[in-house]
């Protein structure tokens, strides 16, 4: 299927802002999406290497703002009819 993947990524990372917590001294999110998406945020610098055991993913300082950021343009009340 052909489909815009910056728009989708950007969408997967805005999602991620939902499951964000704070663990010792990083940001992490679960990892709920598909590794496609979750790979080429991390190739994007925006997560830590989704390649692992654990079942949440450390968030970049980058990719956290980026992740509000998009998920406020997305998902924000400023957005709501």
């Amino acid at each position: 299927m052909d489909y815009d993947k910056e728009k989708v990524d950007e969408i997967v990372l805005a999602l991620l802002w939902l499951t964000t917590f704070n663990e010792k001294s990083e940001t992490r999110a679960w990892k709920g999406q598909s590794w496609e998406h979750l790979n080429r945020l991390y190739e994007k610098g925006f997560i830590g290497n989704p390649k692992s055991k654990a079942k949440s993913v450390i968030v970049t300082e980058e990719g956290e703002k980026r992740s509000k950021a998009l998920f406020d343009q997305y998902f924000g009340m400023e957005n709501a009819n």
